[in-house]
């Protein structure tokens, strides 16, 4: 008989890990309510254009990591590589502007790039994220940044560093690109490959790289903090200054740019130390052209994404753990055929009215059904045998505590609910 295990770089959240990921994924949604953002959902593949025109095609994710296919209909067709992108498609396809000036969004979703598993990162991953589409106030920036502090405070997560830094915009970055150009010219030739290809297609890109020669030769490297336009410096100490009212400290870090091409001016991240060199927990910034880019009038935008997987890394090494409880509330405990049918139509019951309940479907002795309802983290067991049928009771365990009483058949759901 065939073996089959999930593809490389793949993996099965199994339902001892779903509550954890449940939790996470409630409390994400519930914060983003408090701050006024609207869950979007976008489809799991795009037009490949729509990733190559607003990503950029010298990043590493469209040169190397993108899962692309032609479909039966000669059409060239990528898995979900980024979250952003798709927003901003759905964003100017349906004219989401007409409904309100600022659109405030968030999303859960997967995501699928082609890259070497590593810790937390996965080639099939899922990513929860932001978009305010709308605004060039600076404020909104460090709401955004808020967002998601108060997110991971939330989770219990305290000892985190916000890196920030501005990239500039179109008219005062050109100038960074040819000053940086001009610093790795002499050296240009003892760079990695990726660097050298960079110092020609997107130099930025090259303080990004994680190879250790490129950051030694790239460490006094001009910073782009020093050639910023009036407009990019002005809302670089707004955005920092919004982050001052609302209490949340950083780490100016002039060699951050992320990954992509569309962002300009603000960029961050949070990172935690404790996860080696692939740090970061949560990352992102302003792109103000990619409304534009993308078809729609030019609207300024912020927003970030982060792997749900790297974030329940970070929680576990950091010694956090997540409030997560037993979904089952009572599970009913039968010995013999008119226990067993009764027990059925008392856990129809409980179900309807709302209490989580469960029951042996496998003809087990009572030890090994309280063993199972051990397994299965049961709050309470309903206990009935022939003795309690004909005295039309039934008994109920703690199992918390031990303790059992004596409540009469049609009031178990009535008790359970109290």
């Amino acid at each position: 008989m065939a073996k089959y295990a999930a593809p490389r770089g793949t993996n099965d959240i199994l339902p001892s890990e779903s509550p954890k990921w449940q939790f996470v994924e409630s409390k994400f949604r519930e914060i983003c309510s408090t701050y006024g953002y609207r869950e979007i959902r976008t489809p799991v593949f795009e037009d490949t254009n729509l990733f190559t025109r607003s990503i950029g095609e010298a990043t590493d994710i469209v040169s190397k990591e993108m899962y692309t296919f032609t479909d039966r209909g000669g059409r060239s067709i990528t898995l979900r590589a980024e979250g952003t992108a798709p927003v901003v498609r759905a964003y100017v396809e349906h004219n989401l502007s007409a409904e309100l000036p600022l659109n405030k969004l968030y999303y859960i979703t997967s995501v699928f790039r082609y890259e070497r598993p590593q810790a937390g990162r996965y080639r099939q991953h899922h990513q929860l994220g932001v978009e305010a589409i709308g605004s060039a106030d600076p404020s909104l920036d460090a709401e955004v940044i808020g967002l998601g502090m108060s997110f991971l405070r939330s989770l219990g997560v305290e000892s985190l560093e916000l890196k920030l830094n501005s990239v500039g915009c179109a008219n005062c970055r050109p100038a960074y690109r040819e000053a940086l150009r001009r610093y790795v010219e002499p050296f240009v030739s003892e760079l990695c490959p990726s660097c050298q290809i960079r110092y020609e297609a997107n130099p930025l890109r090259m303080l990004d790289c994680k190879e250790e020669k490129c950051r030694e030769l790239l460490a006094n490297a001009p910073s782009i903090l020093d050639i910023l336009d009036d407009d990019c410096r002005s809302h670089f100490e707004d955005v920092k200054r919004y982050l001052g009212v609302i209490g949340v400290p950083f780490t100016a870090d002039s060699r951050l740019v992320r990954g992509f091409d569309y962002y300009t001016k603000t960029v961050f991240e949070i990172v935690s130390e404790q996860l080696g060199a692939q740090n970061s927990v949560l990352g992102g910034g302003r792109y103000d052209n990619l409304v534009e880019e993308l078809g729609g009038q030019p609207t300024p935008s912020a927003g970030f994404g982060m792997g749900e997987e790297r974030l329940l890394m970070t929680l576990e090494r950091l010694g956090v753990e997540l409030p997560v409880d037993s979904n089952i509330t009572a599970f009913v405990a039968t010995l013999g055929d008119a226990a067993r049918e009764t027990g059925f139509h008392l856990l129809s019951e409980l179900r309807g009215r709302g209490i989580a309940s469960e029951m042996d479907f496998g003809g087990r002795s009572l030890k090994a059904q309280m063993r199972l309802a051990g397994k299965l983290s049961a709050k309470y067991v309903i206990l009935l045998g022939e003795d309690e049928i004909a005295r039309g009771i039934a008994m109920l365990k703690n199992m918390e505590t031990g303790e059992q009483a004596e409540v009469d058949l049609s009031e178990v759901a009535s008790r359970l609910l109290e």
